[in-house]
């Protein structure tokens, strides 16, 4: 078709800017699981991962769309095992490693699982190969990484919030990607409304360090 309307069909303004995606650039969406949890819920809804995919399906070639978190391996049934098992199903690259348990100063169990370097290496390998990489983090950790993938001449686009308090997203981050989508904007497009109890619980929350 015309490439123009095309173009122009894919634009959507999204807190006044066009966020630019073309029918024909190759996709990959990398999902920080613990960081979009987050994100959703301090603006009070769910993740549909189903609509979340086909959306992006819809916006350009998607080639992958990785999702990374930490499992609890110790615990009898981790309370976000049928998410990934769903996920893993339903076409996401599920990247997962055992989180570990630890005592703080207090007394206080705490859980660490960081998949910063994992994305990152991943995100690295994979630009040769890509246009466009979506990234679902506000962690500006990553604003290094995005810099490197501009470099190697992707486009990146951020998925994170500054409508919750705190905004979830790092100044940093957002101004270094090429575009930042709010996610409450895609609320109507990939959210349902929360869950009673948690089913699909929360992936394990990074601590630094």
């Amino acid at each position: 078709g015309n490439s123009l309307t095309d173009y122009l069909a894919q634009s959507d303004l999204s807190e006044g800017h066009f966020t630019m995606f073309y029918k024909d650039e190759r996709l990959a969406l990398f999902i920080d699981g613990s960081n979009l949890y987050a994100a959703a819920k301090a603006l009070g809804f769910d993740i549909d991962y189903k609509l979340l995919r086909q959306e992006f399906m819809r916006r350009g070639k998607l080639l992958r769309a990785f999702y990374y978190t930490a499992l609890l391996e110790n615990d009898e049934y981790s309370p976000i095992r049928p998410l990934v098992d769903w996920l893993h199903y339903n076409g996401f690259t599920m990247v997962t490693k055992p989180a570990k348990e630890y005592t703080d100063s207090m007394g206080r169990r705490k859980v660490k699982g960081n998949m910063d370097i994992e994305l990152a290496v991943d995100a690295m390998e994979l630009a040769p190969r890509v246009d466009h990489i979506v990234l679902f983090s506000g962690d500006g950790d990553f604003r290094p990484l995005i810099a490197s993938l501009q470099r190697q001449g992707v486009r990146v686009s951020v998925v994170s919030t500054i409508r919750s308090q705190p905004p979830m997203i790092s100044d940093e981050l957002r101004r270094q990607a090429d575009n930042f989508i709010e996610l409450e904007e895609l609320k109507d497009v990939i959210g349902r409304p929360p869950r009673e109890h948690p089913v699909e619980a929360r992936p394990v929350t990074a601590v630094p360090g």
